[in-house]
Order: C-alpha cells, then sequence, then structure tokens
C-alpha cells in the first residue's frame, strides 16, 4: 500500500475540542498539516498555541448554515479540503424504552443529522477536486449493540448504512469513505453520556447489568486515544483505504461475533427466506 501524495494535508475535523477530534488535529499540526477544528466552543483549543496551520472554527453541526459557513472559511483560508473526520457525537444510555423522545430526537440531531449536514457542506468541495477521504465516526456498536445502548446504537447504525450508499456513489469522483470503529476509549465519551432519569426495575439484570460492567472495567480495557489516531492516519492517504476500520481488539471481536450471528441466522431460516420465492 502507498500513500498518494506528500502534500501535507488540510484537514477538516469536527468534535475537535476532546477526545478522537483533538488528538487528531494535535496530531495532524504536529506531522506539518493544516487543520480546520470545528467544535462548539474553541477553548479547549487554545493550548495548541497559535499557528498558521490551525484553523478554530466555533460552529454546531446540527446547524447546517453554521457548517457551511466553516467549511467555506476553510477553503478560503487552505484552498481545499483533503480529510474530512466527521467526528462529532455524543452518547445516550437506557433502555429502548427508558429513553424519552426528546433524548431519542436530540442524539440522532446531532449524530446523524449533524453527520449528514457536515457531508452536505463538504462534498461540493471534494466533487469539485475530484478527491478526498471522508472519516465517518461510528463504533463497534454500528455493528452490535449491548443493553442500555440501544439509540446510541442505532444513530451508529444509521451512519454505516449511510456511508455504505455514500461510498458507491462517490467512488468514481475518487472520493474515499472509510467508517472509523473504536472500542471502549479512554475519551470523555462516557463521562458525557446522557442517561435516561425513569428507570423501570424490570431493566435491572440487562441495562443496569451492562452499566454496572462497564463502570468496573479497569482502565486496561479501553484503548488509549492516542492509538486509535495512530490507526486512523495509517490508513489516511492509502490508495484503497478500508470501509471500516475497527480499533481496538474488543471491540472487532464483539463485531466478529455480532455478524457470526446474523450470518448463522440466514443459513438456519433460509429455507424460509427462499420459500418466499416460490
Amino acid at each position: 500500500m502507498t500513500e498518494t501524495t506528500n502534500t501535507p494535508r488540510i484537514w477538516f475535523i469536527t468534535g475537535a475540542s476532546s477526545g478522537i477530534g483533538l488528538e487528531l488535529t494535535r496530531k495532524a499540526l504536529e506531522a506539518g498539516e493544516s487543520v480546520a477544528a470545528v467544535s462548539r466552543t474553541g477553548a479547549a483549543l487554545a493550548d495548541l498555541g497559535p499557528s498558521e496551520r490551525l484553523l478554530v472554527i466555533a460552529a454546531d453541526v446540527r446547524d447546517e448554515v453554521s457548517i457551511r459557513d466553516a467549511v467555506e472559511e476553510t477553503v478560503n483560508r487552505f484552498g481545499r479540503i483533503d480529510v474530512v473526520a466527521n467526528n462529532a457525537g455524543y452518547g445516550l444510555f437506557g433502555a429502548v424504552e427508558e429513553v424519552t423522545d426528546a433524548q431519542a430526537r436530540a442524539v440522532f440531531d446531532t449524530n446523524v443529522f449533524g453527520v449528514l449536514n457536515v457531508l452536505r457542506a463538504v462534498l461540493p468541495v471534494l466533487r469539485n477536486q475530484r478527491s478526498g477521504h471522508i472519516l465517518q465516526g461510528s463504533s463497534y456498536y454500528g455493528q452490535t449493540a449491548d443493553p442500555g445502548v440501544g439509540l446510541l446504537a442505532a444513530t451508529k447504525y444509521a451512519v454505516e448504512g449511510m456511508s455504505d450508499a455514500l461510498a458507491l456513489e462517490v467512488a468514481p469522483l475518487n472520493i474515499k469513505v472509510t467508517l472509523i470503529q473504536p472500542a471502549l476509549t479512554a475519551t470523555p465519551f462516557l463521562g458525557n453520556l446522557d442517561a435516561a432519569t425513569t428507570t423501570r426495575d424490570d431493566y435491572d439484570q440487562t441495562v443496569r447489568a451492562t452499566q454496572k460492567a462497564i463502570g468496573e472495567l479497569p482502565p486496561s480495557a479501553f484503548v488509549s486515544v492516542e492509538g486509535v489516531v495512530v490507526g486512523i492516519r495509517s490508513i489516511v492517504g492509502r490508495d484503497n483505504p478500508p470501509r471500516r476500520l475497527a480499533l481496538g481488539g474488543s471491540g472487532a471481536e464483539a463485531m466478529h461475533a455480532a455478524l457470526q450471528e446474523r450470518m448463522a441466522d440466514l443459513e438456519k431460516w433460509a429455507a424460509v427466506s427462499r420459500g418466499v420465492d416460490d
């Protein structure tokens, strides 16, 4: 596998104020690349210091106009966009029944419609360039789920389906798409989880048991942000990057088990499936 260019890349990174987005920003700058770092507040990015290669933009992915303006500002500053890290998002924990309608709509507004807003804004630039690599922020919960993460997983499943279609649509335009699927990662993500405020005892053996198990995990169970970013950067610039990139053995194993279960169901019920054709 070879890199397609040695020209310093221009990154457009959402969710850049913490976690994976912040580390992506830091590593890109260290590599001599330029970054448009987008977040609702740029305060956390102040520690990176002033740089001609860093453009800090306050914008909310839920606001289509502000994201479109952020992309325009990026192109005006740097002339192009090479890599889009569509990374902004947050988690929601609670049984499917326990999560309120407002909570469900809010997490979709950021994790799905926010992702879509970014795509609508950057794709005209990438199409015009006939180049670019879109990194779609997913999770191992984009292929599997545990009790309590139904709404979070639903947003990631939605992003994965959207991205599978997108990859086929833009492939003839020399635009690449990769779904980034980290395992549990040592970021502020868990600390920033929204949660159902009304709980039901009937879900104690499933949802609450999962919550307890996650809370008791040792630090070694979480992959490092630095490791995730090393993995991401290893596939950027490749001629044929993967459609999906699992980052962390535990997440990869969980997805593998889920996919095997789906295949087993397909095979077990194949006669019923084919019987519909008769």
